[in-house]
């Protein structure tokens, strides 16, 4: 049978803190048992972020404004948004973005693992296999020659 999820209605997990990223989410991929896309409601209070300032190698991402008006930061410089507003995220640099609240947002993403993950304002890059503890970040800096270590 086909699942359906209320975006408006269904409740959202509890709370994740941290200073600067302060979020409720549901895992609405997970629910709906899809496999190619994955995508998460959140529910941002004022000045709190989705995610540090990143884009992806090889993934898209697509961004849905259910309510509020949370300001959006791409390479042209940051704007507000508002209920209904859709934008894309290419991948690669110029797909960059930040996602800060106050709003409920829902963010798509095609589902391909591994990806690669690259955070500019702190120079690192960040691994996800697709196994839910193996997902690592590095600084650009720690980066060794591709002989390193090898017979």
């Amino acid at each position: 049978m086909t699942k359906v999820v209320n975006l408006s209605g269904s409740p959202l997990g509890p709370e994740r803190d941290r200073a600067g990223w302060r979020q409720r989410s549901l895992r609405v991929g997970d629910e709906l048992g899809a496999a190619l896309i994955g995508g998460s409601v959140y529910e941002l209070p004022a000045g709190e972020r989705t995610f540090p300032f990143h884009y992806h190698h090889g993934v898209e991402e697509w961004l849905l404004v259910l309510d509020g008006a949370p300001s959006l930061r791409t390479p042209s410089g940051t704007r507000e948004l508002k209920a209904g507003d859709v934008v894309c995220f290419p991948p690669g640099a110029e797909g960059a973005h930040a996602v800060a609240g106050p709003g409920r947002v829902l963010i798509l993403s095609q589902g391909p693992r591994p990806s690669i993950a690259v955070y500019p304002d702190s120079d690192k890059i960040g691994t996800r296999t697709g196994e839910e503890h193996d997902t690592r970040d590095f600084r650009r800096g720690d980066a060794v020659d591709y002989w390193d270590g090898e017979q």
